[in-house]
């Protein structure tokens, strides 16, 4: 799930002349970047969004979106977000916190009680990756059993009833399974599907109308298609995980004017309150007292 895709979705934040436009100059250098960096690379397209002032000032895609048939890339076509997804699970659970529906420090068990040592784990060793969770992805490619769909519930029984990696809070792991986990709470907690509540309580208020939901199909013939490469081989289209694999891990797909709006309300704190935007925000410790560099669904 931490796969770097061959298509690229970029934010730039760049800090500029107090105008409210970017100038030409400043356009002119931005796409002199993007196309090195494709050049260099060898990536088919990019697509970027540059916020200046708070507000979404310059968007432009390069590139083609697909080789065959040649299509040019647009601002408009929505790119697979991967594990970034993980930053809209982490404030789902952070907006049900605020509700009162939940709270970080609840046990697993609260919400489903048949897991390993659930009555141990809590919701934000979860979302910091330390609850010792197996990953049930640890690999950057699709294997060929995950081609077949999957249920949540599934991905649960084989992984999140095993042993534990480690105790809870003594060790940093990523594991997707934490997160599979998590939006499995989201949706008992909020009494919706996951997407529901997502759409409801993030999308529609910052205006991020072009989401798309990318666990059960791929993105359609108007959006970017995912490419890869064996070695030094050619481009070929990246291989599509059967449905179930990705929920609330990695389901995500937008264009990068949408993804701006969000680092837009993250910068602005517009969303959700204060102290939330603290708790995903501060580097969680192991019992140890050492650091994991790691947030709720963020690196830090």
């Amino acid at each position: 799930m931490r796969r770097l895709s061959l298509i690229a979705t970029l934010l730039l934040f760049i800090s500029v002349s107090a105008q409210a436009q970017l100038s030409q100059e400043t356009k002119d250098a931005i796409d002199k970047l993007a196309h090195d960096t494709l050049a260099r690379t060898g990536v088919p397209s990019a697509s970027i969004a540059v916020v200046k002032d708070g507000q979404v000032v310059y968007v432009k895609a390069y590139g083609d979106s697909r080789l065959e048939p040649k299509t040019p890339a647009t601002a408009e076509m929505r790119y697979s977000i991967g594990s970034i997804s993980k930053q809209f699970t982490a404030a789902a659970i952070l907006l049900l916190q605020e509700q009162g529906k939940l709270s970080l420090d609840d046990k697993v068990s609260k919400f489903i009680p048949d897991l390993t040592r659930a009555n141990e784990v809590t919701i934000r060793q979860l979302l910091s990756h330390t609850s010792g969770y197996q990953d049930y992805w640890p690999q950057d490619y699709v294997m060929p059993d995950m081609l077949k769909p999957v249920t949540s519930q599934k991905i649960l029984d084989t992984w999140a009833r095993k042993a534990l990696d480690f105790d809870p809070g003594t060790k940093w792991q990523y594991s997707n399974t934490n997160y599979v986990i998590a939006g499995l709470i989201i949706e008992k907690a909020s009494g919706m599907p996951m997407l529901k509540f997502l759409s409801e309580k993030i999308f529609t208020p910052l205006g991020m109308k072009s989401v798309a939901d990318i666990d059960q199909e791929r993105l359609g013939d108007t959006d970017a298609v995912g490419y890869m490469r064996y070695g030094l081989g050619p481009l070929r289209p990246a291989v599509k995980e059967g449905p179930g694999w990705l929920f609330a891990a990695g389901e995500l797909a937008m264009p990068a004017a949408d993804l701006a709006r969000w680092d837009i309300s993250i910068m602005d704190r517009k969303l959700m309150k204060p102290a939330s935007y603290r708790e995903m925000e501060t580097e969680v410790q192991l019992k140890s007292g050492l650091g994991t560099r790691y947030g709720l669904g963020v690196s830090l």
